[in-house]
């Protein structure tokens, strides 16, 4: 009977000592945390283990992909339906969140606050108010707010740091080390090249052009001689307004149009006709999918737009193999395997055209 006495008693210490032990340790769902520092300077404090990620706008949208596409818990803007063939569909379910800057609309915070997000993620040229902006929402909705400030120089620096703020040094690497050697393969090439004369021009009418300095111009700044020199050129990706005669003085050797303009017009219409770059067979159209490789927004896939506009321009200097090229982009930021039919598809009113111009029956 003592020994079952002292049996219990052992067994009810046991207990005790485990139950004093579990005070100890965190709740199941506490979450480790750690101070973050963004672009800007801003301490934000975050779980390490970030599940839920938002974007401010389709800039970041664009760039986070890439990264995590399964963290994502909404879009700032619908997918156009060219994404189709390329992405995942589950993506197409997520709830679209809007954008703090620019476009049409604004930041839904009531979708946001429902969707879970961990982490609000602005990604490009920061604003002059871009502190005080995320501050601010911080404070409003209770979730982190950061930014990551990228150029068509820095993508690489702006992906190790989006594996610094996500604890992805690894997935990160991966594409920061893309970026990197296809900018410097393309600066090399800029560097040794005599640059064309060129506009790129948008709009319904193509009576707008990105203007030399923006934002928007890196890669035409970077791959050629860009005539649209205005005294304000514009923060838009629509660029900035002209009229036809502006069109006339610059008369470049070469126009590439914005997806959705005058391409497909323009060959047989008189007034477009006086420029050169139309009489010589010398302008392309922009490939479109599943965004504009030149920009709009101006965020990864411009590393795109500026293997194209090299191949497109230099094609002596150019000594790559652009399908593959863009195949591998495919591959890495978009998560798909592009087919040969697709590359064609993309490229058919540039690349394409470039050889019928270049052809001695031209």
């Amino acid at each position: 009977m003592k020994k079952r006495i002292a049996l219990l008693l052992a067994f009810l210490l046991l207990l005790s000592a485990l139950a004093c032990g579990a005070k100890d340790e965190p709740a199941p769902d506490a979450k480790e945390t750690f101070v973050f520092t963004d672009s800007v300077g801003r301490e934000v404090e975050l779980p390490v283990n970030v599940t839920k990620v938002a974007v401010t706008g389709p800039l970041a949208q664009i760039a986070v992909f890439a990264l995590c596409p399964d963290k994502l818990v909404g879009v700032a803007q619908k997918w156009d339906k060219t994404a189709e063939k390329y992405l995942a569909a589950e993506f197409y379910a997520l709830p679209e969140l809007g954008q703090l800057y620019g476009g049409k609309g604004e930041l839904n915070l009531e979708t946001l606050l429902a969707s879970g997000a961990e982490v609000v993620i602005d990604v490009g040229e920061p604003k002059g108010s871009i502190v005080g902006d995320l501050d601010a929402l911080s404070e409003q909705t209770g979730i982190p707010f950061v930014h990551i400030t990228a150029t068509i120089g820095t993508m690489g620096d702006a992906y190790r740091k989006l594996g610094e703020l996500l604890h992805m040094p690894d997935e990160a690497e991966a594409l920061a080390a893309y970026c990197g050697a296809a900018y410097a393969k393309i600066g090399a090439l800029a560097d040794s090249v005599e640059k064309v004369n060129l506009l790129y021009v948008t709009g319904e009418n193509g009576l707008n052009v990105i203007a030399k300095g923006s934002y928007h111009a890196e890669i035409i700044d970077l791959l050629s001689n860009n005539l649209a020199v205005v005294d304000s050129p514009s923060s838009k990706g629509t660029g900035n307004e002209v009229d036809m005669e502006q069109l006339y003085l610059w008369d470049p050797d070469v126009i590439l149009f914005a997806p959705g303009s005058v391409y497909a017009s323009v060959g047989g219409d008189p007034v477009w006709g006086e420029l050169q770059a139309i009489r010589n067979g010398t302008y392309y159209e922009v490939p479109f999918g599943p965004y504009n490789w030149m920009g709009f927004p101006p965020s990864v896939q411009r590393y795109l737009g500026m293997l194209w506009m090299a191949k497109l321009l230099y094609p002596d200097a150019a000594d790559y193999d652009l399908k593959a090229e863009v195949q591998e982009y495919f591959r890495l930021f978009y998560h798909c395997a592009l087919s040969d039919a697709d590359y064609e598809e993309l490229v058919k009113n540039s690349i394409g055209a470039q050889r019928e111009a270049l052809s001695p029956a031209a």
